[in-house]
């Protein structure tokens, strides 16, 4: 099976963005909202800089500055809204700062894996999205369309990790993030734990299939 890595993950955030729990973004699936592990406006503001919103607030939980909210309808991904937290801690709109005029924002320059947190929290960490849970919800989408969902319990969520990182391993794409990463002078030790835990952000689908 052809391995697909997208680029535009080499470095989504900074080390220092994981060092402490971070607000997520949302997602509503059949109308349900759920907490969302990964940042699919991250590859969009990389090549857009001037489009980030600016808050006026600078909080080690929102490096990213912002959370956005986004729906799947009809196995598209839609962005419903970004918010920003404003000085008296209440959360303001920027969608049409962001995207003016756009009513429907389909999301096609993404593609990758959602990792969705389900059910009760198992174990809190304090560093990034490094807390687990009962469940996770996995989808793969493909420039911005559903096109698989995986359910897993929290230890086969494990178990996909550990396989994702032994095939992410093999791959070149692997290689250059970890030149990457190097470059802000943590062990290769700590880079590899970095990597497993957070594998991912990095594969745009999952990379052994049983």
């Amino acid at each position: 099976m052809k391995i697909l890595i997208s680029l535009c993950f080499v470095i989504i955030v900074s080390i220092k963005a994981f060092s402490t729990s971070q607000y997520p973004d949302k997602i509503i699936i059949e109308g349900k909202e759920y907490d969302l592990f990964t940042n699919p406006l991250e590859p969009y503001f990389e090549k857009n800089p001037e489009k980030r919103p600016k808050s006026s607030i600078k909080s080690s939980a929102l490096w990213r500055g912002y959370v956005a909210t986004f729906e799947i309808i009809d196995s598209t991904l839609y962005l419903k809204d970004i918010k920003i937290q404003k000085n008296d801690n209440k959360w303001l709109s920027v969608i049409e700062e962001v995207f003016p005029g756009n009513e429907k924002i389909i999301i096609d320059w993404f593609s990758g894996l959602f990792v969705i947190p389900d059910g009760k929290l198992v174990n809190y960490v304090h560093m990034g999205y490094g807390s687990s849970y009962e469940k996770y919800i996995l989808l793969h989408i493909d420039k911005g369309y559903l096109k698989k969902i995986r359910k897993m319990k929290n230890n086969e969520y494990e178990a996909y990790k550990e396989k994702q990182y032994q095939e992410y391993k093999k791959t070149e794409e692997y290689s250059k993030l970890v030149q990457e990463i190097k470059k802000e002078g943590d062990s290769e030790e700590f880079i590899d734990s970095f990597i497993k835990s957070y594998v991912s952000s990095y594969t745009t689908i999952i990379l052994k299939e049983e």
